[in-house]
């Protein structure tokens, strides 16, 4: 009974609601974030981003490319090892105001036991019954950003796909398209995106075979069924300013907002349809090679043990990182994947190479 448990908990945390309907976090790895740098500023990134990650944080900052091509990639491990967090991405200039990237994410738990043929049609428990699969999501990003009109003013967008999997038991295919701006005037950065922001629609379907149905059945579970999940747009709003003292030192914050549209959330403003989510970031850095890096985010409030909603939470990240000769980027967070309560901090490691054609 525990191990058919786990199957069926496994389905549905992969695949959510299977209805025509729009839960709140769907699609929700994409929102976990890639590089270890924004990472370590609360993901307050959709102003200053310039490399290879704008794919992610914001299409239009991949024209702020000046290498021939950017590889960046990333590994980290959630809950104690049990999921798996992996990200690649590749950008280049096409000519002198425009810029592609593509990028992969996949969020995953591998090797989960199933459960569900241990007793034999004899009624007898059989261990070599016993099989293993996995249930990850993956997310594919297309980009293309250029500059236009007025100088500093950037516009990109994403063509974005999704595949979702439990097993051989329930799949997923979905598509969205984001859309992002930057502006520079001066020291100053002000950036815009529009997430899912036609919607991105989610077909399931499951394939469940008579015998899973019938434990599924004996067990008192719900059997899924085919259906489509939407997940709404929202807005990330950004500003950003670089100070410098002495040419060498450099300090610059970053503030974005997450405006959701699919109603309340426990975040510092809740409201319905919108709630606003801020995030602040910090990079102080020693002439473009080392830095030192923190933000705050996540602001949530809790229920005091008498009485109402009275007290506010939030999550605090840290990182470094070190650029050798412009070529080679390495970066360090410590950071939580969401609610300290439920997740531990994790430690992430990203690194990003930058290719450049002899003279």
């Amino acid at each position: 009974m525990r191990g058919t448990s786990s199957v069926i908990i496994a389905i549905f945390l992969f695949s959510g609601s299977a209805f025509a309907q729009a839960p709140k976090y769907s699609n929700e790895f994409l929102n976990i974030g890639v590089g270890a740098r924004g990472l370590a500023m609360s993901k307050a990134q959709v102003a200053s981003v310039n490399d290879v990650t704008s794919a992610y944080w914001n299409p239009a900052g991949l024209t702020g490319i000046q290498d021939n091509l950017q590889v960046s990639a990333q590994h980290a491990e959630y809950f104690a090892g049990i999921a798996k967090y992996d990200y690649v991405g590749v950008a280049t200039r096409i000519d002198e105001t425009s810029a592609i990237g593509i990028t992969m994410v996949r969020f995953g738990v591998d090797d989960i036991p199933n459960t569900t043929q241990l007793i034999d049609q004899n009624g007898q428990v059989n261990y070599d019954r016993i099989t293993t699969f996995s249930a990850a999501d993956y997310g594919f990003l297309v980009s293309y950003a250029k500059e236009i009109g007025e100088k500093g003013l950037s516009v990109g967008g994403n063509a974005k796909v999704i595949y979702r999997q439990v097993g051989d038991m329930a799949r997923a295919w979905g598509f969205g398209v984001d859309v992002g701006a930057q502006y520079q005037f001066g020291k100053w950065q002000v950036g815009a995106v529009g997430r899912d922001i036609t919607s991105t629609f989610n077909s399931w379907r499951y394939s469940l075979d008579s015998t899973t149905i019938a434990v599924f059945e004996a067990t008192q579970n719900e059997i899924p069924t085919n259906g489509l999940e939407v997940t709404l747009p929202k807005v990330v709003l950004g500003v950003a300013r670089k100070f410098v003292i002495k040419d060498k030192v450099g300090i610059m914050p970053e503030f974005n907002v997450d405006i959701t549209t699919d109603g309340k959330r426990n975040v510092l403003i809740p409201g319905d349809p919108f709630s606003f989510d801020p995030n602040l970031g910090l990079e102080l850095s020693y002439q473009s090679i080392f830095y030192i890096r923190g933000g705050v985010g996540n602001v949530q409030r809790i229920k005091a043990e008498i009485g109402d909603y009275n007290e506010y939470t939030f999550q605090p990240n840290i990182g470094v990182g070190v650029t050798i000769k412009d070529i080679l980027s390495i970066d360090y967070a410590l950071t939580d994947i969401g609610d300290q309560s439920v997740a531990l901090y994790s430690n992430v490691f990203s690194l990003k190479l930058a290719l450049n054609r002899k003279t």
